[in-house]
Formats: structure tokens, sequence, C-alpha cells
């Protein structure tokens, strides 16, 4: 009898010990805590990446239709000024594509020219690469019904970048593909010629 008194007064001061309560409730809410920090450190990264990428496709645009014609050594400048934007992150993640489309009569949209650049990881010059966009291809289904204006020309930039998080805690350590384009009008002629026109001779810009 006195044994099993013994035994429930040390249940009741075992049910009764608050040592060592704080341990095990950090170690079940701790796990909870990374999920929740990783996950907001790589998503608040991942929407900064975004708007850069957003930034870039923009300028891209903005500074071709600025130009009247453009030669290989003024893309490469422009995809070059891409550096500066995606800084702090990996700009040899992103990949541009600059490309001139004309709008005919029924509102057929089709590439006039086209390049791309990528930047190599750790240079500071862009370099420039085929683009996938061929001249002659339809592109009316990508471009706003309200650009669609007959016989008129627009300046389309795409521009990817596969985001790859730090840790890789909460989100694919593959990364994800972030993507944005921007359409601006040429503003001081009627197309950007690419390659520009031989000096001392006019062209017509070209709706083929």
């Amino acid at each position: 009898m006195r044994q099993i008194s013994r035994i429930t007064l040390c249940l009741y001061r075992f049910a009764g010990d608050g040592r060592g309560l704080a341990a095990v409730e950090f170690a079940m809410v701790l796990p909870v805590m990374l999920v929740m920090f990783f996950g907001t450190v790589e998503f608040s990264s991942g929407v900064a990446v975004d708007r850069k990428v957003t930034l870039i496709a923009r300028t891209l645009s903005d500074l071709t239709s600025q130009s009247s014609s453009v030669a290989d050594s003024d893309l490469t400048n422009f995809f070059s000024a891409s550096i500066g934007i995606m800084t702090p992150y990996d700009p040899s993640l992103t990949k541009g594509t600059l490309s001139e489309i004309y709008v005919d009569g029924s509102k057929n949209a089709r590439i006039q020219w086209s390049k791309s650049g990528v930047i190599a990881s750790g240079s500071t010059q862009a370099t420039l690469t085929s683009s996938t966009r061929n001249p002659g291809d339809t592109v009316t289904p990508i471009v706003p019904p309200a650009l669609l204006i007959p016989f008129t020309y627009l300046i389309l930039s795409e521009v990817s970048y596969n985001y790859k998080p730090t840790v890789g805690y909460v989100m694919a350590k593959g990364g994800i593909n972030l993507s944005d384009v921007a359409y601006t009008r040429p503003r001081q002629s009627t197309c950007v010629y690419y390659p520009p026109p031989s000096s001392g001779t006019s062209q017509n810009c070209p709706t083929t």
C-alpha cells in the first residue's frame, strides 16, 4: 500500500513538473518558424527580382524606341544596361529579346527583325545571340488588341529570368522562371531600322 502511495505521489509530481516545458514547446514550434522565415525571405527576393525583370523589359524597349536605327553595338549596349538594373542579383540568369513588329492593313502583326542578348557570369558586357523569333513570324496573338493599329510599328522587348532561391527551403531549388514584356512606339521615326541604312541613302520602312 505504501509502495502504491509513493508511485501515485511520483506521478502527481511528474504531472505538475514544468521544467523543460519551454524546450519541448520550442522544439515543436521551431520547424514552423523556420518555414515561415525562409519562405518570407525567398518569396520577398522573388518579388524583388520579378520587379527588376519588369524594369529591364521597359528599359530595353524604351532605349530602342528612342533610336531611328540600331546596329549590333547599340543592341549590345542596351542589353548590357540590364546588369545595373538586376544588381545585386545574378544578371547571367537574364535573357532578353528585342524585336520590331509591323502591323499591316489587316491588323496582322509580323516580326521585322529580332535579336536576343545574354550576359555571361562575371561579365560586364552582354553578348548578342540568335532570337527564337524570325522575320516574317506572325505574333498577332501576343500583341494587345489596342496596339494593333494598321500600318504602324512596335518595339517589343521580352525578358526572362530563372530565379533560384538561395536556400531552397520552401521554393524549388531549381528555381522558377520569371518573365515580362513591354511594347513601345518608335519615337524618332516611323520605324527603327536594323541594320542602319547605308550613309547617304534613303530607305523606306520595311513592310514584309
